[in-house]
């Protein structure tokens, strides 16, 4: 008989959302779908709003990531008022960007993932979770919420506030890093430096190499990539050009202006989140398993799959075994969790690499802004992946038209079919427990969405 089985809520995501998995006859796998069950409304919130006050008011979409809202709404601002930012607004801004990957990356491996390897998979759920670790495993969950702190305190002591932030202001940064302000910070990332590297060789030895086939199998499915690259084809979590990677690997660069050239929104009736696709690979949109038209994923995985190199070493020399091993594209879905541990790497060596340039401490970080009509793109690499905000702007430069694509956004029609590959491979003739249901929601997991 066929019925419908539902996860709900989905656990350890930064979220809300539910699985229904659509069962036929003979207890085979006919559907699964994932149904976000948020509603965000920013686009029309903001409408009649000074554009001035927009990067504030976005920070409030995500609590985990503001700061990556924040900055892609002022990046946008800049363009609706003809505005260029100082260099050293510029760097300021940066260095913000990447330092708030670090807390997040932390907090989604550790807290969110890691109860599913350290503890394993099928453990029972009452213990699968953070306080389970702390039980199991005392000293490492006392380190990772040092750790944590101690990024969140970074941002919080430079510029105020690490959640809702107000530093990024149209033309440049609100305030100016001090010396003192710099060698505080330059000691706070060294330390996490070395953690991110104890944090990745650890992964590697407790979850990476120990659930080997699990993380090329699990959710696996084959799509393209988009993220975020220099004009040498480098990492870039702050500025850049979009690179659009097509399942065998050929590459388009765009600047980020044009993204409505390249990618396509739509709504579909059973989830209320976009999904985007691809326009340059096929014509239509496909969410059928066998042939998932159009179909690209953002984050962590995509990132470093569409990138050329990294430009810090040790992230660089993590990559190059990545490769070595996964290839290119990879396109394993629990891949991702390695992925960010790399980038953990990477926004951690980035951060004292931005300290290290005296240009840094330039007092002059604001260029003077005039409200005016005008229309801006702002695009930023956000944890969950390619993060775009476009803006419209009336005489009064108050904003009259609002798009945002969030990076989760772009995953949902991969998590979609990650989610049916999973489901499919793991309920066979309608037998199911609570650690199969759960290895289903570690493919929804590892997107981070």
């Amino acid at each position: 008989m066929a019925q419908i089985l539902t996860i709900d809520p989905v656990t350890r995501i930064e979220g809300h959302a539910r699985i229904h998995i659509h069962l036929d006859d003979q207890g085979r796998v006919s559907d699964a779908r994932v149904a976000i069950s948020a509603l965000r409304g920013f686009e029309q919130f903001v409408v009649g709003r000074p554009a001035e006050e927009i990067p504030r008011i976005v920070s409030r979409i995500c609590g985990i990531c503001p700061w990556m809202h924040h900055l892609a709404a002022v990046k946008a601002i800049d363009g609706c008022f003809d505005v260029i930012p100082t260099p050293a607004g510029h760097r300021l801004r940066e260095l913000c960007q990447v330092m708030a990957h670090i807390h997040d990356k932390i907090l989604h491996f550790f807290f969110l993932a890691a109860p599913d390897f350290i503890l394993g998979p099928d453990s029972d759920f009452s213990v699968r979770n953070i306080m389970g670790m702390v039980r199991q495993e005392p000293e490492l969950a006392a380190r990772v919420v040092r750790m944590r702190q101690l990024g969140q305190t970074m941002l919080e002591r430079f510029a105020g506030k690490a959640i809702h932030p107000v530093a990024g202001v149209v033309g440049g940064f609100a305030k100016p890093m001090s010396t003192a302000e710099r060698n505080e910070l330059q000691r706070d990332g060294a330390v996490l430096l070395d953690f991110a590297s104890f944090a990745l060789e650890y992964a590697k030895e407790r979850v990476f190499h120990r659930y080997q086939q699990e993380m090329q199998s699990l959710g696996a499915i084959t799509t393209g990539f988009l993220g975020t690259v220099d004009d040498q084809g480098g990492l870039q979590l702050y500025d850049g050009q979009l690179r659009l990677m097509h399942p065998t690997g050929t590459t388009i660069d765009f600047p980020a202006a044009e993204y409505a050239r390249h990618l396509s929104e739509q709504v579909e009736p059973w989830s209320s989140a976009k999904m985007v696709h691809a326009k340059s690979w096929q014509e239509g949109f496909s969410l059928d398993p066998e042939a998932p038209r159009g179909i690209y994923r953002v984050n962590t995985l995509a990132r470093l799959n569409v990138c050329d190199h990294i430009g810090t070493p040790r992230a660089q020399a993590e990559l190059e075994e990545f490769r070595a091993q996964f290839g290119r594209p990879a396109q394993g879905t629990l891949l991702y969790h390695w992925a960010r541990l790399i980038e953990l790497l990477y926004a951690c060596e980035r951060t004292l690499e931005l300290l290290a340039d005296d240009r840094i401490l330039d007092p002059h970080i604001r260029n003077a802004a005039t409200p005016r009509a005008g229309r801006g793109i702002g695009c930023v690499e956000a944890p969950r992946g390619t993060l775009i905000h476009e803006y419209a702007t009336d005489d009064n430069g108050c904003i009259t038209q609002a798009n945002l694509i969030v990076g989760t956004t772009h995953n949902i029609a991969p998590m979609n079919l990650s989610v049916r590959q999973a489901a499919s491979s793991l309920i066979l003739e309608g037998a199911y427990d609570s650690a199969i249901l759960n290895r289903v929601e570690m493919a929804v997991r590892a997107y981070d969405p």
